[in-house]
């Protein structure tokens, strides 16, 4: 018997030990309400799009490059692994942290060209033509990309530009694997690129699942950039290539538009949602004003206490939602161009007047909300990734060519696809573009001025140290996307791989509807919405956001949360 007793009791306190163990490494706001767990590194990690790309920014920090070396290597890599977002001919945003605690953003957003004009979407009528702003030459904006990683570089950068461009020159000439999804992709826009009247790669063939794609013209573009440096892309044989085959399609950039252009750096956007510091993009970006808003009208009815896309979580976060982006559409532009109230914007005082309307019992009608009262003013397809190296810097990148593969025009000769950013602008104050966003004069266009967007990456501290680097591609639904993945962490206590699988919803005041991704929300919580005079759109085709995102364990451990809605993936080390 004593044998026996012995070892039952040896069994007993193994399990506490090893239960206290796993207590002791499990985070408060990491992995405590299901076993679904990213992967977790110990020192440094990327988190993006495609694998390829993932890993050629880990190779790079495996160097002892920083965040920022792996920024610009990852960037080039999406280039080549992943055309339907991933550019040199289009633009983005990034928002970083350096490991003593600063921050700062980057604009390196597209322009109107200098011959672009308010009406240029106009008939005769002044009806807004359909097609114009997003198919062919036209709809391209001033490439901003080149010149965002040679800023980046060289303000951030420790390795040399050619050791950071080579891994994508080598990826381009030894070819990408392609997935089932990029499959699917490819034979859907196949149609749109032959109306666009373009020949590319792409079109070579009916790409199947596990076949390799050699970007051949590209490895030679990117050769030529890391020879001859940013110039090459803004004056030199590369430009003068995008120009005159743009010229033939019906576009108006001219050489002096890319000399002129100009990455610029600016301020974040920077607030507290409870005890968590959040750092978002500015203008011309609207996605770090929009989601203070929605996040600081939420933060007084302590959201949290209710059960997670639970019935009064939707409406709260919706009614939140419908006020920020019926601001959006009259007060936000690029900040060079026009005087944006952003300090009143984002008061507390204002939020909660704006809020003040909102009816558990009724849903709010997106007819009967206007833009807020200022008393003064003072001063999709897109792709992600997320960064932290060893040394504790991190940066939050989005980028973008707007629509899937952005106009559909493709360099000949270059290898690569433009944007048909221009759509971003209004067109037409009232009319709502190509993601259903409806602008008014402070987005109208004008020669240089930068088009409103709604990339969001995002960098959240608490007590000044870092908990999550994160953003989100998906037009007008990044905002929200990456807002319902903070209060995920934050409030209910998900591991980052856990909160970006959630079901997400999405509201934008115009159309007015609750945007629901397909079998993720019962129907006894949509009937109760609908019976509150919620109007739920879950056609197929709806996808909200494809969130990349690391979250700081509490033991120091970096947790991935690699979005399954793509061919997404984290590594580390």
């Amino acid at each position: 018997m004593r044998p026996n007793k012995y070892n039952y009791l040896l069994s007993i306190a193994l399990v506490l030990v090893l239960l206290a163990a796993s207590c002791k490494n499990t985070p408060d706001i990491s992995t405590t309400k299901s076993a679904e767990l990213g992967f977790v590194a110990d020192s440094a990690m990327v988190v993006s799009a495609r694998e390829e790309a993932s890993n050629i920014g880990l190779d790079i920090l495996k160097k002892g490059g920083n965040a920022f070396d792996a920024m610009i290597a990852t960037d080039l890599a999406l280039t080549v692994s992943y055309p339907f977002a991933g550019n040199i001919g289009g633009g983005g945003f990034m928002v970083y942290r350096t490991a003593d605690g600063s921050t700062g953003a980057l604009d390196y957003r597209e322009k109107a060209p200098l011959a672009a004009t308010k009406n240029m979407y106009l008939d005769k009528d002044g009806n807004v033509v359909k097609g114009k702003s997003t198919l062919g030459g036209l709809a391209v904006g001033v490439p901003g990309t080149v010149a965002g990683l040679f800023a980046v570089h060289k303000k951030l950068g420790s390795l040399p530009f050619s050791e950071l461009i080579q891994p994508a020159i080598d990826l381009a000439k030894r070819g990408v694997v392609v997935t089932k999804k990029q499959a699917k992709r490819l034979s859907h826009y196949k149609k749109y690129f032959k109306e666009a009247n373009q020949r590319s790669i792409l079109l070579d063939k009916e790409w199947k699942e596990g076949d390799t794609i050699k970007y051949l013209d590209l490895a030679k573009t990117l050769e030529r950039i890391r020879d001859n440096g940013r110039d090459e892309f803004y004056k030199g044989s590369t430009g003068q290539m995008l120009v005159s085959y743009l010229s033939e399609k019906g576009g108006i950039i001219s050489m002096e538009d890319l000399e002129k252009y100009e990455a610029k750096w600016r301020k974040p956007i920077k607030f507290f949602y409870k005890d968590y510091e959040i750092t978002s993009m500015t203008l011309p970006s609207s996605g770090g004003i929009c989601m203070a808003q929605v996040l600081k009208s939420v933060a007084p009815y302590n959201i949290g206490q209710y059960p997670h896309n639970s019935v009064k979580y939707i409406q709260l976060l919706t009614e939140a939602e419908r006020r920020a982006y019926a601001d959006r559409a009259h007060y936000l532009g690029d900040i060079d161009f026009v005087n944006v109230p952003l300090d009143s914007l984002i008061a507390s005082k204002y939020l909660k007047n704006r809020m003040a309307d909102f009816s558990w019992d009724q849903a709010t009608k997106s007819s009967d909300v206007s833009y807020g009262k200022i008393k003064g003013y003072e001063s999709n397809e897109t792709t992600h990734y997320s960064i932290v190296d060893k040394y504790g810097n991190a940066v939050a990148v989005t980028t973008t060519l707007n629509g899937a593969y952005g106009s559909k025009v493709y360099v000949e000769g270059g290898g690569f696809f433009l944007n048909n950013e221009m759509d971003d602008f209004s067109a037409k104050p009232g009319v709502p573009n190509m993601f259903g966003l409806v602008g008014a004069e402070a987005n109208a266009i004008q020669p240089e001025k930068r088009m409103l967007s709604s990339m969001s990456p995002t960098i959240v501290q608490k007590k000044g140290k870092l908990v999550m680097v994160l953003g989100s591609p998906g037009g007008s639904t990044i905002i929200t996307s990456v807002l319902q993945n903070i209060l995920n962490v934050t409030e209910y206590k998900m591991g980052m791989q856990e909160s970006v699988s959630q079901p997400r919803f999405h509201h934008q005041w115009l159309p007015d509807e609750i945007k629901m991704e397909p079998h993720g929300f019962d129907s006894i919580t949509q009937k109760k919405l609908m019976d509150k005079g919620y109007k739920i759109n879950e056609s197929n085709s709806v996808v909200i956001g494809k969130v990349d995102a690391i979250l700081v364990r509490n033991d120091g451990t970096l947790e991935g949360g690699a979005d399954p809605r793509g061919d997404d993936t984290a590594v580390g080390y």
